[in-house]
């Protein structure tokens, strides 16, 4: 479908109260237009219709006239540098950008998730980043883990001895 149609089909489904298709639609778009920034604006306005700061700071991170609210509620929820690289959902360099800002913006990102990597990434590279995080909160996960089943085994053992202890 063409975008003029879905932009329509979106103001229509705004206009009747249909803003959770509204969102998808645009969630779509955005995904097949990465660069388009007003298609991330419209998106941060459906975003504020559901009250929620974050991902409205999301969608206009790469703005400059952003609502420094929501910008620090988006920076608040994704914590890390390789988070904040993957939320915008951006695909290919920063020189894609449209506005000097959005560039800027997005070269910064990408500099502090390369930071914190100790290597350089690119915007091709942040689901990778995203696995090689996941691999070490599952090694932390299976640690945690382990740590509660061995007390909880002390703990059955302590149980059982006290029964034992009851009827002799």
């Amino acid at each position: 479908m063409p975008l003029r149609d879905t932009l329509a089909r979106i103001d229509a489904d705004l206009a009747a109260g249909r803003v959770p298709l509204a969102r998808q639609r645009l969630r779509g778009l955005v995904s097949s237009f990465p660069h388009d920034l007003a298609l991330r604006r419209q998106l941060a306005e459906v975003y504020r219709l559901y009250g929620e700061p974050a991902e409205a700071g999301r969608w206009m991170y790469l703005e400059q006239d952003r609502d420094a609210a929501e910008t620090a509620a988006f920076e608040a929820r994704y914590r890390t540098a390789s988070q904040r690289m993957r939320a915008p959902a951006w695909r290919g360099s920063e020189s894609l950008a449209r506005t000097a800002f959005a560039g800027e913006q997005l070269a910064a990102v990408r500099a502090a998730c390369s930071e914190a990597m100790g290597r350089p990434v690119d915007w091709g590279t942040a689901l990778s980043v995203e696995k090689e995080e996941s691999r070490e909160s599952t090694f932390a996960d299976f640690l945690a883990g382990a740590g509660c089943l061995v007390a909880a085994l002390v703990f059955l053992a302590i149980w059982v001895n006290g029964l034992i202890a009851l009827f002799d």
